[in-house]
Order: structure tokens, then C-alpha cells, then sequence
């Protein structure tokens, strides 16, 4: 009977339903802390006013610049089985002391700040670890198959985290909630040692227990060289400058339209409600169809597309509601079909560039780059007095050149898999 329903919803081969449930299971709860907290940082992002948002973002980068080349570190030095749960730990650890501090009222205003820092430091680090993991077990033809399902577990826990913020804000209020994510942080450390032996054998390169080797510098060198990991990254850059000027707008307006914190929370949390809702449904009916009859290519132009119209809109319509729609629209379009075809593309990398090159990828380049677009709008909407109107038009083009992007891409990710598919026969 469950197999029955599956195939309503996912196309699951023989050997594959147990994998396929622990991942399912292990982004829910990935996704679920993070969408807990994400609420909390937008509000943290603008206390003290939205000028410090550039300064919050430059910090994040430079954070980043430490932290990923540690990241590489680990990963030569230890083995999978060890690395990722220790990532986690850590990061439950943190919560711990920020709850600490804020609970005890430890320089609020302050600790705030290096609380947005470090949550936009745990999202680059918490998701892009669950696809790196990802992509060491799935073989290109399962990622499109499978990755839509998983993907919406992810989106069953974008919708359980912002629901639950909902709820519990005003009684719990902000501070305690985040004794929360740890617990559901340490249960997704279970799901990923489940997800090991379940996935045994469905790559085609052996799935080799030892560190990877190497050093911590050479995710930035594989990016230089290869022109296919170089297309991955311009393609987060460009998603980078989609976000930054929405998430930046996002901010004045908000800003603008209330200086109550728990209000603020709310209408945050409701964006992420109602991405979560539109994810699931696309992500259960559509993405993996899409992506396998399709291909990457089409599925990963499909978030550029919705970022050209909804910068179409904001420039005829500047206000808080178009935003939030704009928002719920191009986040449902990104983790429910884009965001899981972009992943699909490192599942024909090189198992180093996995782990190494995405993480420089997902987390330096794209922060380095919301670093670079948050002074742009900065400069634009305060220096150069631009209206949000005016923004809006002059970052549609880069839309159209990123969904250009995106089909060349799926066109050499096609390539590769063929040639890997050739080579293990």
C-alpha cells in the first residue's frame, strides 16, 4: 500500500524506499530548526534599524572566509561518518549560548546582531551539508527522480518551523524558542547515520569511508579551473542578487510598516508559511517530473523566470503585500524546483568538489556576493536616492541573462552524465 501511494507522488525504484525516507526525514528536521530561527533573525536583522543590514551581511562574509577554508580542513581530515555529525553539534551547541546570553539579557542589542550573523552562517553550513551528503550517495539519475520528494521534506519542515514560530512567539516569547531547534538539530544527526547504510551502493563511484585528503584551499582552486563548477558559481552569484535586492526591500518596508517586534516576527513567519504550503504541493506533484522529462536546465531557469516577473510587479507596485508575494513566489520556485535541480548538478562533480567546492560555492561566493549586492542597494536606495521601483527595473536584464545561464548548464550536466553513465558500463 505505501509503495502504491509513493508512486502516485515519486517514481521509487526497488531498494530505494528506505534512503529515500531517512533523507526525507533528516531535511525535515533540518529545515524545521532552521525556519524556527529564520523568523527570529529577520526581526534581529532590523532591530536597531535597517542601516545595520549591510554591516550584518559584510560580517557574515567575513565570517565565511574563516570559516569555510575550516570547513575544508575537516573535511580532508575526517572521515563522512564523523564529519557531518560534528558540524551539527556544534551548531545545537551555539543555540545553547545564545539562549544564554539573550535569556539572561547579556548585551541584547549586540547579541542580536551575532545571532543574524550566525544564523545565516548555520543555514550555509546545515543545507548545503544535508546536499553534499546528497550527492555522495544519489547517482544524476536518482537526484532527478528523488530530489522533488526530499526536497519537500524540507518544505513540510519550512512550513512546520514559521507555524510553529506563529504560535508559540507570544506565549514562549522569542528567546525561548530557541531551545527548540537543538533538539530537532540532534535528531537530524540520527537520520543521517540511518541514511549511510540505506543508501549503500546506489553510487556508481564506491562510497569510500576515509577522509577525502587534500587540503583546506582547493574547493576556490577547482572552481577556477573547471568551467562547469565556475557556471555553478555565477549561477548562485546571480541568485545572490536576486535575493539581496528583494530581501532588502523586504526590510524598508517592513520596517516602514511596524516597529513592533512580535508583529514584525509575524508577518515574517507568514511568508515562510506560505512558501512552505506552495513547496510542498509543487515538490510533490511537479518537481521530480519536471526535472527528469525536462531536464536541469529548464527546472533551474524556472526561479530567473519568476524573478524577472516579480521585479516586473514591484516596479508597478512597490508595497508590502506585492513583496511578500514576490517572496513567497520566488522561494517556493527556488527549493521547490530550481534549488533541488542546482543540486542534481553536483551529483556529476567529482566526490571532492562535493563537499570542497560547493561549500565555497554556497557559502563564500554566495555570501561574498550578498555582501557586494547589500552595498549596491545601499548605495542605490540611500546614496543615490533610487526608488524601489527604479531597482526593480534595473535588475530585470540580469534575470534574463541568469535563466540563459541556467540552460547552459543543464546542457553540460546532460553531457557529464552520459559520460559517467558510459564509463561505469
Amino acid at each position: 500500500m505505501l509503495d502504491r501511494i509513493l508512486a502516485l507522488v515519486v517514481e521509487v525504484k526497488p531498494g530505494e524506499r528506505r534512503a529515500l525516507f531517512w533523507s526525507f526525514a533528516y531535511f525535515f528536521l533540518i529545515l524545521s530548526a532552521y525556519y524556527v530561527l529564520r523568523p527570529l533573525r529577520d526581526n534581529a536583522g532590523i532591530t536597531g534599524g535597517t542601516r545595520a543590514l549591510p554591516w550584518l551581511v559584510t560580517a557574515t562574509f567575513f565570517v565565511m572566509l574563516v570559516a569555510a577554508p575550516l570547513y575544508g580542513w575537516l573535511v580532508a581530515r575526517l572521515p563522512r561518518k564523523t564529519l557531518i555529525p560534528l558540524v551539527y553539534h556544534f551548531f545545537a551547541a551555539n543555540i545553547l549560548i545564545f539562549w544564554l546570553l539573550l535569556k539572561f539579557a547579556v548585551a541584547p542589542q549586540v547579541v542580536s546582531q551575532v545571532f543574524f550573523v550566525w544564523i545565516t552562517v548555520f543555514s550555509i553550513f546545515a543545507v548545503p551539508v544535508f546536499w553534499s551528503y546528497l550527492a555522495d550517495l544519489y547517482r544524476s539519475d536518482q537526484g532527478k527522480r528523488l530530489y522533488g520528494f526530499i526536497a519537500a521534506g524540507g518544505s513540510l519542515g519550512a512550513l512546520a518551523g514559521p507555524t510553529v514560530t506563529r504560535t508559540l512567539v507570544e506565549p514562549l516569547g522569542p528567546v525561548n524558542l530557541l531551545l527548540l531547534p537543538v533538539v530537532l538539530i540532534e535528531l537530524s544527526v540520527l537520520c543521517a547515520a540511518r541514511l549511510g547504510p540505506a543508501a549503500a551502493g546506489f553510487n556508481q563511484t564506491p562510497q569510500n569511508p576515509r577522509p577525502i585528503g587534500g587540503n583546506a584551499f582547493e574547493g576556490f582552486a577547482a572552481i577556477l579551473k573547471s568551467p562547469y563548477l565556475g557556471g555553478i558559481a555565477m549561477w548562485v552569484v546571480l541568485l545572490s542578487l536576486g535575493n539581496s535586492m528583494l530581501y532588502m526591500s523586504q526590510a524598508e518596508l517592513v520596517s516602514a510598516a511596524t516597529q513592533d517586534a512580535v508583529e514584525r516576527t509575524r508577518i515574517f513567519a507568514t511568508i515562510e508559511q506560505w512558501t512552505g504550503t506552495l513547496q510542498i504541493i509543487l515538490q510533490l506533484a511537479l518537481t521530480g517530473r519536471l526535472i527528469k522529462h525536462f531536464g536541469t536546465g529548464i527546472a533551474a531557469a524556472f526561479l530567473p523566470v519568476v524573478f524577472a516577473m516579480g521585479y516586473g510587479a514591484m516596479f508597478f507596485a512597490p508595497v508590502l503585500a506585492v513583496v511578500m508575494a514576490f517572496q513567497a513566489a520566488q522561494r517556493t520556485a527556488n527549493f521547490a524546483i530550481s534549488n533541488p535541480a542546482r543540486e542534481v548538478l553536483f551529483t556529476v562533480a567529482d566526490r571532492e568538489d562535493k563537499y570542497k567546492a560547493k561549500n565555497v560555492v554556497d557559502g563564500v561566493l554566495f555570501r561574498g556576493a550578498d555582501v557586494g549586492w547589500a552595498w549596491v542597494f545601499t548605495l542605490m536606495f540611500k546614496k543615490f536616492a533610487m526608488s524601489i521601483p527604479a531597482i526593480a527595473a534595473v535588475t530585470v536584464p540580469a534575470m534574463l541573462g541568469w535563466a540563459g545561464l541556467s540552460f547552459a548548464l543543464g546542457r553540460m550536466q546532460e553531457k557529464r552524465a552520459r559520460l559517467l553513465q558510459s564509463q561505469s558500463n
